[in-house]
């Protein structure tokens, strides 16, 4: 059994770290099994004050998130923006970090599940006298006056609801409300009023229950549930205005919005339940007011237990984005794909003339990064970051990822305008000129530039997809001139003339696991030369199903985890190889290791199956669709459905997401006329 105590869990013996779950859930944390790295075992076994990574759920309103340990604790909230700075951030220091905590007052078993097609959780926490259910989400819903099918125009209250309520016998709870303002540096005075608790930043705590704020941090309560008694819980900053609603009236038009939004997803094929889930955590991470989407919610959760890899990854990357949407078309959203392009207008003029990797969620150019000194970081790992430095890097397969995304929003309907077509013929004509420059590479290395192979292909989907797209005649022919000049360069520096498969970059003779990638971008690559890659990435990069981006040395300090995107682009190339019966086998494993609520972060230790890096990780999500409209493309279609280009593969899925077939498509598809409709119960009027 766990125990939960204020300061955080007490490990009562060797089984705490694993549990709380019912008997019939996998472990949170499974058996150690050799386990190369060392700081990660140590945690494991002896640091009771921090959760694993996996042991959370996210929870938000598509402005902010919030995340809910097993045990009840919002252990992060930032409120009305991803990047703003949290209410509670326990999760980057124990001590200093507040936090949110509602737990049964002795031994308990906890289960836990979302609402189906929804981001609203439920726990239930068993206890040998009774059991209660804990139920957390921040209200979200449509703007009045919103069209029909708008999913994207949104209102939110930036508020925290959490509801108990006795299901059965009697459970003593424990309740401790401790904000911080400023990330930590600051604890809030507390005092207690009429309806609930007052911070001195300003944050509100309304409800019936009575807190004791005589302590020297939190304001505490301990109270008693029996079968069907409710409380209410709600936390909002000082920003917000109090929503007039009550929680159950929040709940209903939250859960009504999601599940309506879920709606409208086209997949039948199998393993529908991991695509919902990935869907719903990629629409968490999009920012309403701007259509930017962040890479992941978190800053500073550690790719390597007690190390300095930790990233501050709540910004909008252009190459992520354009992915996370391909992933949602696929599905049949457009929505999202219609404000980011109103978002990727304005970022990149904040740049002009320079296009940036990445920006703020509100474009932001700048995003000079710190460190906050006074934050130990998740489990001693140090130091903690906020803003990101590699926003000034160099990376020559962004464009190409704007080019393929542009192209695939005309292929499904959408028709880009002449603002959109001059600055995609832009890119174009800077790719033509720099494209044989060295860059930074996918992976963001901090050391020199290199020719990397897969930055030299992304050059060529640049100039390849721009000839339908934009330009002139003149422009078109130097554009195909450029890019058969491309095709020739890769072919004769990018391979490994010893072993004849691919290199990470010109004449390194390393690997890399962005190679896995590349023919799914149109590039005419043999498929001996692929077969033969993959097959080398599987003996030097790869532990069971997991495989590592790189082996080499980086310039940054300890060992990252396997990355969780590599490994489901290892599927994909298996499948584009035709070898059907390992990707399914694969693909099965990487299903298996997602955490009980189905979610994944950026990267996993392949022995222990321990969670790393920041989390959830929108990157992993979009390549698990990916990977299973590949499954379902190549059952329908063979190899012919899944080889080509996104665009082909989208088109053979969906058929539109924009235009006058896009409802037929929908209906012909789902056999559904709810999809013609939004329900006006989906509507959060504040």
């Amino acid at each position: 059994m766990l125990k939960q105590s204020l300061g955080g869990l007490d490990l009562a013996d060797a089984d705490a770290v694993e549990l709380p779950r019912s008997k019939s859930q996998k472990p949170s944390v499974p058996s150690m099994r050799g386990s190369t790295n060392a700081m990660i075992k140590s945690m494991v076994e002896k640091d009771d004050r921090y959760a694993p990574i996996r042991d959370y759920a996210l929870i938000g309103d598509c402005h902010g998130s919030a995340l809910v340990s097993r045990a009840g604790s919002i252990d992060w909230c930032a409120f009305g923006r991803f990047d703003a700075a949290p209410a509670f951030c326990r999760i980057l220091d124990a001590s200093r970090g507040g936090s949110f905590s509602i737990t049964p007052a002795g031994e308990f078993e906890s289960e836990r599940s979302y609402l189906d097609g929804t981001n609203i959780l439920q726990t239930f926490f068993r206890t040998p006298s009774g059991t209660v259910r804990l139920t957390d989400f921040m209200p979200v819903g449509r703007k009045p006056g919103s069209s029909v099918h708008d999913y994207v125009t949104l209102e939110a209250p930036f508020a925290l609801v959490r509801i108990l309520e006795g299901v059965d016998g009697m459970v003593p709870m424990r309740l401790l409300y401790d904000p911080t303002s400023d990330y930590g540096r600051h604890r809030s005075l507390l005092t207690a009023m009429d309806g609930g608790v007052t911070a001195s930043d300003g944050t509100q705590l309304r409800t019936s229950i009575d807190f004791d704020t005589s302590a020297a941090s939190g304001a505490r309560a301990e109270i008693e549930l029996s079968a069907g008694d409710r409380r209410e819980l709600l936390v909002y900053p000082a920003m917000a205005r109090a929503p007039e609603a009550s929680g159950e009236q929040l709940l209903q038009i939250t859960r009504t919005f999601w599940e309506e939004w879920t709606e409208y997803s086209r997949h039948t094929g199998h393993h529908r339940d991991a695509v919902v889930r990935s869907a719903l955590a990629l629409k968490l991470m999009t920012y309403a007011p701007t259509g930017a989407l962040v890479a992941s919610p978190l800053t500073s959760l550690p790719e390597v237990i007690g190390g300095g890899r930790n990233w501050d990854y709540r910004f909008c990357w252009l190459r992520d984005s354009a992915l996370t949407l391909y992933a949602l078309s696929v599905l049949g959203y457009s929505g999202e794909a219609g404000r980011f392009g109103d978002y990727l207008m304005v970022a990149c003029h904040a740049s002009y003339p320079r296009l940036q990797i990445m920006y703020g969620i509100d474009s932001e150019a700048e995003l000079p990064e710190r460190t906050l000194d006074h934050l130990e970081g998740y489990a001693e790992s140090r130091p903690v970051r906020i803003g990101n430095g590699a926003y000034q890097q160099t990376q020559h397969d962004v464009p190409g990822e704007i080019l393929d995304w542009a192209h695939l929003q005309r292929g499904l309907g959408s028709r880009p305008g002449r603002r959109t077509r001059d600055f995609l013929a832009e890119l174009a004509d800077r790719t033509a000129e720099n494209w044989s420059e060295p860059d930074s590479g996918l992976w963001e290395m901090r050391g020199e530039p290199m020719n990397h192979v897969y930055s030299k292909v992304m050059t060529w989907v640049t100039l390849e997809r721009a000839t339908t797209l934009a330009g002139s005649r003149k422009q078109k022919r130097r554009w195909r001139r450029t890019a058969d000049e491309i095709v020739e360069t890769v072919l004769s520096k990018g391979i490994d003339p010893k072993r004849g498969i691919l290199m990470r970059a010109f004449e390194s003779g390393e690997l890399d696991g962005s190679l896995l990638a590349i023919p799914f971008t149109g590039f005419p690559i043999d498929a001996g030369l692929f077969g033969r890659t993959v097959d080398a990435i599987r003996d030097e990069l790869s532990e069971g199903p997991f495989v590592y981006r790189y082996r080499s040395d980086d310039q940054l300090e300890g060992q990252e985890g396997a990355f969780l995107f590599c490994s489901f682009w290892f599927v994909d190339a298996l499948l584009w190889l035709g070898r059907e019966k390992e990707a399914r086998s694969r693909f099965d494993e990487l299903l298996d290791a997602a955490n009980d609520l189905g979610l994944y972060s950026e990267e996993i230790d392949p022995a222990s199956q321990i969670f790393l890096g920041n989390f959830p990780q929108a990157f992993t999500h979009l390549a698990l669709i990916r990977t299973a409209s590949l499954f379902e493309l190549f059952h329908e279609k063979g190899l012919d459905g899944i080889r080509g280009t996104n665009t082909s593969r989208a088109k053979q899925l969906i058929g539109a997401t924009a235009g006058p077939m896009a409802l037929w498509e929908a209906f012909r598809q789902s056999g559904r006329l709810g999809r013609f409709r939004s329900s006006s119960r989906s509507i959060l009027k504040l």
